[in-house]
């Protein structure tokens, strides 16, 4: 929920008003293994411009400026983009955060959203003094940067939504998904079937030059031989040229493309110009239907996170919103399932037990399992899948347990 007047602008995304105490929604099937199940739904929209109700006259000092005075409940701030650019996405995540609230029937949180399109470091601090104990997000590296001193001096940890692994460490958890994570598992699983001699193509970008780093790593790691990478500004011509010296470049079994399947599709009958080659991909084609139209596309694999249980979510998300989520809104249904599970052993009002975020089984959700290493990067069970005319298939599932 968004209101205006507010800077940073605010909405309390406890649950709705009306609706819930009569028809309780089930959370989505595969979740239950979570334990959330107990929890009672006693969740209304509070919204910020008009307050809570008066405190009884022999309790004056029951509210505080800013948010009322929890001693049920656990203040968590959500800080995510509602206008500017990424309005959309910070949107979505913040109406998946919501879902989780009622299908978890979680009434133990009370979780208020700050636009950081409105300035990052401003949200932190109103989030600071407004009493949370734990932030969820952000969603931009930069905007990490800038809440973290904030959040750190509080002892407050964040839950950030971001995929750089640079802005990790220190009391920042970050939770999306680390291209390097979804290359190392395509590549071990290429080297699996007899694959060894390995090739690259990717983008003169700041996600490129991650990808780099970490498909060396991966065929280092996998036992393979790197043949060579090609890279490319992000133009047609340029892409096309990239192909054209990677497919000259010598003998390969696999050539990983480390951008959208919109590049891959252009890309791949130039590289396969000089002979058959098995084709990769990244957590980058997880939603790209349009990979299955291409024939030269086919028999490609990529690795990501599950999509199984994401697709019951987007259905959900649809109905109550009228249309289809971002991909990235799994995060913020996950980082509530996470919170649920830590909170039915952390007091309200105290700080959040931030040893509790290494437990070394890790934590369930929308996409699969995973865990944090020792410098609050997750690590999530990846699933491999090919490419075929009706769409994806999964053809190395993805570990259920660590």
């Amino acid at each position: 929920m968004v209101e205006s007047g507010m800077m940073p602008k605010m909405a309390e995304t406890v649950a709705e008003r009306q609706g819930y105490a009569s028809s309780r929604r089930r959370m989505l099937r595969g979740l239950g293994t979570l334990a959330l199940g107990g929890l009672l739904a006693a969740c209304q929209v509070v919204p910020k411009t008009q307050g809570p109700p008066p405190p009884p006259p022999e309790n004056p000092d029951a509210i505080e400026p800013g948010l009322p005075t929890d001693t049920d409940r656990h203040r968590v701030a959500l800080l995510v983009p509602e206008t500017g650019t990424n309005a959309d996405v910070g949107t979505a995540i913040a109406n998946a955060t919501t879902l989780a609230l009622l299908d978890t029937k979680a009434d133990k949180l009370r979780i208020t959203t700050y636009d950081t399109a409105l300035g990052a470091a401003e949200a932190a601090r109103q989030a600071v003094a407004d009493g949370n104990k734990l932030i969820l997000g952000p969603l931009l590296s930069e905007d990490v940067k800038a809440v973290a001193p904030i959040a750190r001096a509080a002892k407050v940890p964040i839950l950030s939504f971001s995929n750089d692994t640079g802005v990790a460490g220190n009391g920042v958890f970050i939770m999306g998904f680390v291209p390097g994570q979804s290359i190392e598992r395509v590549v071990a699983y290429a080297r699996s079937k007899g694959q060894q001699r390995f090739g690259a193509l990717i983008p003169k970008n700041l996600y490129g030059t991650r990808a780099t780093g970490a498909f060396r790593d991966a065929v280092s790691k996998a036992g393979g031989t790197l043949v060579a990478i090609e890279t490319y500004d992000r133009s047609a011509t340029a892409l096309s040229g990239a192909a054209r010296r990677l497919a000259n470049a010598g003998d390969m079994d696999a050539v990983l493309i480390a951008d959208v399947g919109g590049n891959a599709i252009r890309a791949v009958p130039v590289i396969r110009s000089t002979g058959d080659k098995q084709i990769l991909g990244t957590e980058l084609w997880n939603t790209d239907a349009s990979l299955g139209g291409s024939a030269a596309m086919r028999g490609a694999w990529f690795a990501s996170v599950s999509d199984g249980l994401y697709g019951q979510l987007a259905t959900k998300y649809r109905s109550r919103y009228g249309k289809a989520p971002y991909r990235l809104a799994s995060l913020g249904y996950d980082s509530v399932l996470l919170t649920v599970r830590i909170a039915r052993d952390w007091k309200p009002g105290t700080r959040f037990p931030v040893n509790r975020l290494m437990a070394a089984d890790g934590f369930g959700g929308i996409d699969g399992i995973f865990r944090f290493d020792n410098r609050g990067i997750a690590q999530r069970a990846l699933e491999v899948s090919q490419v075929g005319a009706g769409g994806f298939r999964v053809v190395d599932p993805a570990p259920t347990k660590w």
